[in-house]
């Protein structure tokens, strides 16, 4: 017997529900009295371990790919031979995360349909806030003043530097990809430009969003981002406003 989703199931609605409830398991989890290592390991394994369960209720046909099961090479084979493939972060940026009340880290879950990121959900539970497809997303409005780059708070990559100096921009530190990304998405600042190593759960919900709501998504040298490789690592990322994709790709490539 074929296993189908739950008929008022949508992709997005899925993708909506499962960050924002893992966002609320973590945040409950800051409450416990776990501090450091103990709270980042605990929050990994929690939301994972939840996040698995609702996609095995929800989407049971469909493949998956999360940052804490990558090393399983039964379930890599098994998403290698599906079209339709979720890839989620149960906590993206556990340092912020264990760093209370820091609000600058996310939950992402995705669906990647033949390598594409083309339903995504980004949970900033500290904001109380969830960006989704397939929901009304903010249209981030012009800026006036000098464009704002994000930035790592401990890891400013050189080429940040360069294009800050080439737009008359400014650097703005801040915590994980998706608490970055989702800062374009909210008219915070206009361009994250990323190298250094990433991986497809740092940002396949966050590109999902970013293009829903209008924005550049590739890598630095202006080429589309695939999902659901068999090597997950993935670089390299630009979410930008329009305006600046063609001098951050010509900086950054």
């Amino acid at each position: 017997m074929t296993a189908h989703r739950h008929p008022h199931d949508t992709d997005h609605q899925i993708a909506h529900d499962l960050a924002t409830s893992a966002g609320e398991l973590l945040l409950q989890l800051r409450t416990t009295g776990l501090e450091g290592k103990d709270l980042k390991d605990a929050g990994d394994r929690e939301a994972h371990v939840h996040l698995m369960a609702e996609l095995a209720r929800r989407a049971p046909a469909d493949g998956v790919l999360s940052e804490e099961g990558a090393a399983d090479g039964d379930i890599t084979a098994a998403r290698l031979s599906m079209s339709r493939v979720w890839i989620v972060d149960p906590v993206d940026g556990t340092r912020e995360y264990s760093e209370p009340p820091r609000d600058d880290w996310a939950v992402h879950v995705a669906l990647c349909v033949d390598g594409v990121a083309t339903v995504g959900a980004v949970a900033l539970p500290a904001r109380g806030l969830t960006l989704a497809t397939g929901f009304p997303l903010p249209t981030p409005a012009p800026y006036d003043g000098p464009p704002r780059l994000a930035v790592s708070r401990t890891r400013p990559p050189a080429h940040a530097a360069r294009l800050a100096d080439r737009l008359g921009g400014e650097l703005v530190p801040m915590g994980s990809a998706g608490a970055k990304a989702m800062a374009v998405v909210l008219g915070e600042i206009e361009v994250y430009a990323h190298s250094g190593g990433q991986y497809e759960w740092d940002s396949a919900a966050p590109v999902a969003v970013a293009v829903a709501a209008g924005l550049h998504v590739s890598r630095l040298d202006g080429s589309p981002l695939v999902y659901n490789r068999p090597d997950p690592y993935l670089p390299d990322l630009l979410i930008c406003r329009p305006e600046f994709a063609d001098t951050a790709i010509e900086v950054c490539a």
